[in-house]
Order: structure tokens, then C-alpha cells, then sequence
């Protein structure tokens, strides 16, 4: 069974369907997901040093916590679309 939008247009119904939607249709979703790309290019900065100090470990370790926090709210929005789109 295919869900259609107004225009016969197919409604997204994989996760990465609705990931794909979102980032074209939904300003906040689109927002965690720049966040989200931010982080992992500056954790890809810190893998390519030969040596991390005190302070870039440190900041390592709160990237990755918050790319966690990031990816964890993209995937509520995610969520919720799903099961709005059972109903």
C-alpha cells in the first residue's frame, strides 16, 4: 500500500525517506543536522593530530556527547513522523 501527499506525490515512509524530507521541509531538523555535520568535522580535525593534549581530549569528549544529544533529537523528530504517518 503507497500513502500519497496532495500533488500524487509519494508520502516518505522509510526512516531515511522521512530524514530526507525533513532536511528539505523542516527548519529545526535541518538545524541538528548541521549541528550534527559541525561536530563530526571538528572531531575529524582532532583524528588527524598526531597528539592530543588535556584540552583537546577533553574537547573529543564533549563533541561526542554532543553529536549523541544532536543525532538522539533528529531521531525523536524522526519518530514522530513515523507514527504520525500510521495514522
Amino acid at each position: 500500500m503507497q500513502c500519497f501527499i496532495s500533488g500524487g506525490e509519494r508520502m516518505p515512509t522509510t526512516a531515511e525517506d522521512i530524514r530526507r524530507s525533513l532536511l528539505a521541509s523542516d527548519p529545526e531538523f535541518r538545524r541538528l543536522a548541521d549541528e550534527h555535520s559541525s561536530c563530526e568535522s571538528q572531531l575529524e580535525c582532532l583524528r588527524e593530530q598526531s597528539y592530543l593534549n588535556s584540552e583537546d581530549i577533553i574537547q573529543e569528549a564533549v563533541l561526542k556527547k554532543l553529536k549523541l544529544r544532536l543525532k538522539d533529537q533528529m531521531e525523536l523528530i524522526v519518530a514522530r513522523h513515523q507514527n504520525g504517518s500510521l495514522h
